[in-house]
């Protein structure tokens, strides 16, 4: 079975996190894509998140009418998240499972900085969505040659159109009570932040 993990803050989640997903799943052939919102990512203050079971319903509502889509609140925890100890988690649970660790290409360009980097390319093939303004060539040029290396061999970019969503403005705009365009996010989501006052 092909399983694709793909972890984030989700705050709130939007069509930039599952319109690529979908192209993903079609591209390389996953029987399942798994949401992993993370209870506190290691390189953003804790302040900054509504509360993490929020997050987690908006991302079961994002994905509940896509089969091959799931959430599982494995990072659903107090702490910091590391994303090498999810890979190996899931492949312990999973062991005839082929792994692949969705990430973003803002995030491939900062992959040095994950803890145990390395050993994410042993543990799951790593495939990478495109986002607006983080080229291939744009994350290759701004890492180290020993990473430059390993990403040109190991890495499999997923064809997928970038989207210029961003959840900062998506937040600012609930903030403020005003509209978001209806295809930046689920309806579901947005009546959801709305509802619970998430961002007010």
């Amino acid at each position: 079975m092909r399983l694709g993990l793909y972890g984030g803050s989700f705050d709130p989640i939007h069509c930039g996190h599952v319109t690529p997903v979908l192209e993903a799943v079609e591209q390389l052939e996953l029987e399942r894509v798994v949401y992993l919102p993370t209870a506190q990512p290691p390189h953003k203050p804790a302040t900054d998140f509504a509360p993490v079971a929020r997050r987690f319903a908006m991302v079961e509502l994002a994905v509940i009418d896509h089969d091959r889509l799931q959430v599982s609140d494995f990072e659903v925890a107090s702490g910091p998240s590391y994303t090498i100890d999810t890979l190996e988690h899931f492949a312990d649970q999973q062991p005839d499972a082929e792994l692949y660790l969705l990430i973003g290409s803002d995030s491939l360009a900062q992959i040095e900085s994950w803890c145990r980097w390395r050993q994410l390319f042993e543990v799951a093939r790593i495939a990478v969505l495109r986002r607006p303004g983080w080229t291939r060539e744009q994350v290759l040029a701004g890492v180290s040659a020993s990473a430059r290396v390993l990403i040109t061999a190991a890495v499999t970019w997923v064809d997928n159109e970038p989207l210029e969503i961003s959840a900062t403005e998506i937040r600012r705009r609930l903030r403020a009570g005003g509209p978001v365009p209806s295809d930046w996010a689920p309806a579901a989501v947005l009546q959801y932040a709305r509802k619970y006052s998430l961002y007010s």
